[in-house]
């Protein structure tokens, strides 16, 4: 019975393409979710970076937004820009309920840890507010984490990190401090299971890093030795 799981997982897999085929979200062209052409023209994010939050510049000192910062995530990497075809295709994920998108934008994500590995125990999600739950349905970074989790085989942790205050989209707060202000102390650790774990979090797009560093400062809070942001995108 074993033996045929497999081969009922890839028919069922099959039927579902026959009855719902996959369209391209950059072009439209039928085939995959992003086609080859697409794909070759993502909008890769290439040294030299700074070091802590992954922009892409001239140099590998830090840059002048973290020149200063006094931040507790010991460093974020996102593989694209946030733009183009990649851009509309977080978009189909998050907001458009395209859930079927996450397995291939996770093997992304692990094509880009391949060959550029960071320092992982775990794989934990940026969480979303029960609120913010409900609207939505799901979480799109878990969704992620949970298909890199079976593509890496790194274990999913994702009922540690909590949500414990609701705040407005960062995406809707301007400046780089607005945004650090508008989530500190929005999340927290229920236990500490992660004592002593290298965290790799997951988001899918960092734009100033101050969520991923909000939750790195409650993981560090509850133990954690080390704590990376690992993003499918930047706004850059």
């Amino acid at each position: 019975m074993l033996n045929v799981l497999p081969q009922l997982t890839r028919f069922k897999g099959i039927a579902l393409d026959l009855l719902f085929p996959r369209w391209c979200v950059g072009c439209g062209k039928e085939g995959d979710f992003i086609c080859p052409s697409c794909r070759k023209s993502l909008p890769r994010i290439k040294p030299p970076l700074c070091p802590r939050c992954g922009q892409p510049q001239g140099s590998d000192s830090l840059c002048p937004n973290c020149a200063d910062w006094q931040a507790e995530i010991d460093g974020i990497r996102a593989p694209f820009r946030f733009e183009g075809t990649m851009r509309q295709a977080i978009l189909e994920l998050k907001y458009r309920n395209l859930r079927a998108l996450a397995g291939f934008l996770a093997r992304l994500l692990y094509d880009y840890l391949s060959t550029s590995p960071l320092p992982g125990d775990v794989l934990v999600p940026v969480p979303l507010h029960r609120k913010r739950l409900r609207e939505r349905g799901y979480n799109q970074s878990r969704l992620l984490a949970k298909e890199l989790s079976k593509l890496s085989t790194l274990p999913l942790v994702d009922d540690c990190l909590i949500r414990q205050r609701h705040s407005s989209p960062q995406a809707r707060t301007p400046t780089v401090d607005q945004r650090r202000s508008n989530v500190a102390n929005a999340f927290a650790c229920r236990d500490r299971r992660l004592k002593d774990k290298q965290v790799l979090l997951i988001d899918d797009v960092s734009t100033s890093g101050a969520t991923l560093d909000a939750c790195a400062r409650a993981l560090k809070a509850s133990g954690a030795a080390s704590v990376w942001g690992l993003a499918l995108a930047k706004e850059v």
